[in-house]
């Protein structure tokens, strides 16, 4: 087919690199192929609800290299293809499919081709609009570094370096104080933010969502350390960690077109510690900070080659492809593969590296 105009829309949560990944489209699609460049508005949710798009040039993108979230905006609730209709009496939830409205759009827009960057829940729409006939390509996009099919997305540099930076800023006001510092950052499912930043931060002990963690096993830590003249300790905690037996904390319940959200469980380990440590513990919740800012060199040059080798996907006409960094190189892989989660394993290399290190995970 012949390629004219092509699209690009940021799915779910901001992630620093996504205005590289915009930047590197455009400039390798007209510098390349001479290819139109448009930016969807929204995601998936602004082709379905008519936002008007965003002529992309090389003049629009120059200074985008290094500027954080997206221009052209994201969102990260609800799917257009499971759109919620009404709540019916029994307090079930009706959706509806509006995946047509969506491919009317993309054609009413003479969009050959569209390369969506997002995580999972972005790789999941786009794969269905695939099936039915849609022209899309992939960038993995997650802070979170959990899709499957690549060793590393962009935006997960940038989050662990802000989130060991808060770390050690942490320590020298812990050893000051003589106090336990709770960390709480991102990680639904996977732990990747949370064990690297304990790792490189020296943490003492990391609770990540797949590994349940005993507060007891991390109060006898911090107990041998004050033993043995060290009076402070460095706790960090994945968002969507849980107590054995017990279950991951929200502070904003789901919603019929709302994912609920995690948060709390940093303030609930505190606690705990406090109580069977007999200590004075306080706790940070990093939130949002890990996903803004100015994305690293690392994120900036991964994004840039994600960008570049999408456009030579869509060249290629691999629809339903993402592309993906596996060792040093840059591969293609189904989307259909890469939605998967991608979890740290509790005994792997990277954990017991860490055990090796005197770091507990309760």
């Amino acid at each position: 087919m012949t390629i004219r105009r092509i699209g690009i829309l940021t799915g779910g949560g901001d992630a620093p690199g996504l205005n590289a990944v915009i930047r590197a489209v455009v400039l390798a699609a007209r510098n390349r192929y001479g290819w139109e460049v448009v930016g969807i508005r929204q995601g998936f949710d602004g082709l379905l609800n008519g936002a008007p798009i965003m002529a992309l040039s090389e003049t629009v993108v120059h200074d985008l290299l290094s500027r954080g979230g997206t221009v052209l905006g994201a969102v990260n609730k609800g799917n257009p293809l499971k759109r919620p209709l009404r709540e019916l009496p029994n307090g079930t939830v009706e959706y509806e499919d509006l995946s047509g409205a969506v491919l009317r759009r993309i054609a009413e827009l003479e969009i050959d081709a569209l390369i969506a960057a997002g995580g999972d829940g972005t790789m999941a729409i786009a794969h269905q609009l695939i099936t039915q006939g849609a022209h899309i390509v992939g960038v993995p996009k997650t802070i979170d570094n959990d899709l499957a099919q690549t060793d590393v997305t962009f935006g997960f540099d940038t989050a662990i370096v802000t989130a060991t930076e808060a770390l050690d800023k942490l320590q020298t006001t812990a050893e000051s104080h003589h106090r336990v510092m709770v960390l709480e950052v991102m990680g639904r499912n996977a732990g990747w933010i949370a064990l690297l930043t304990g790792v490189a931060g020296g943490a003492d002990a990391i609770l990540i969502p797949e590994i349940p963690f005993d507060i007891d096993v991390v109060c006898a830590k911090i107990k041998t350390l004050r033993a043995a003249g060290r009076h402070y300790s460095l706790i960090v905690v994945a968002e969507g960690a849980a107590a054995v037996g017990g279950a991951q904390e929200f502070y904003i319940r789901a919603k019929s077109d709302m994912e609920g959200r995690l948060g709390g469980i940093g303030y609930s380990v505190g606690n705990l510690i406090a109580d069977c440590a007999d200590v004075e513990a306080r706790v940070t919740v990093l939130g949002h900070v890990q996903r803004g800012g100015q994305p690293t060199p690392r994120d900036r040059w991964l994004a840039t080659r994600f960008g570049t080798a999408a456009v030579h996907l869509v060249a290629a006409g691999k629809w339903g492809h993402m592309v993906a960094l596996q060792g040093t190189n840059l591969v293609s892989v189904p989307m259909e593969d890469a939605i998967q989660i991608k979890t740290v394993d509790p005994n792997g290399d990277m954990i017991q590296m860490a055990r090796d290190l005197g770091i507990v995970f309760g």
